[in-house]
């Protein structure tokens, strides 16, 4: 019966003090898909894959051209061609249509991939940040996904400036 009773005097401790401990604590929220958006590391890696990539989508976009001319060249005079040119012309432009098709998959491969590493480094970097502004303003838990978080706590603001601080 002791037992019971002071199971029951815990309980209802707990019931009263556990709000009280909540209120003290002190909740911070990011927004992880502004921070990759709108950081200046994050703007800056974005930068450098544009530039990395642009001489090879610019040949993608030419070959597409290309691929795109033959083919309206073959539909609009394929009937008036002589059969071995037809041939020749429709040969070609599946070997032409096979390497644009191998370049378009490595360019989107390739451009993952470095995509991904540029956004661990700058994960990497944001997260260290959140976490030196939550040690510095007493944060006790900072959460980066939500369903829903009040303007109140969200921290984003503080991130996306600390990190456009740090080079």
């Amino acid at each position: 019966m002791k037992l019971k009773t002071l199971s029951f005097l815990a309980a209802a401790l707990l019931t009263i003090a556990a709000p009280a401990a909540f209120a003290e604590s002190k909740i911070g929220f990011v927004n992880s898909d502004r921070v990759m958006r709108e950081a200046a590391p994050a703007v800056r890696a974005q930068q450098r894959l544009e530039k990395e990539f642009e001489k090879r989508d610019q040949e993608l976009q030419r070959m597409g051209k290309e691929l795109q001319s033959v083919q309206e060249d073959l539909e609009r005079n394929g009937v008036t061609m002589a059969e071995s040119d037809r041939r020749t012309k429709e040969r070609s432009f599946n070997d032409l249509n096979r390497d644009f098709q191998r370049k378009q998959r490595e360019f989107r491969e390739d451009l993952n991939q470095r995509r991904n590493e540029e956004l661990a480094s700058v994960l990497d970097r944001a997260n260290r940040t959140i976490k030196q502004i939550a040690e510095a303003e007493k944060y006790d838990v900072i959460l980066q996904e939500a369903v829903y978080a009040s303007p109140r706590i969200d921290i984003t603001d503080k991130v996306i400036k600390a990190l456009a601080d740090t080079k």
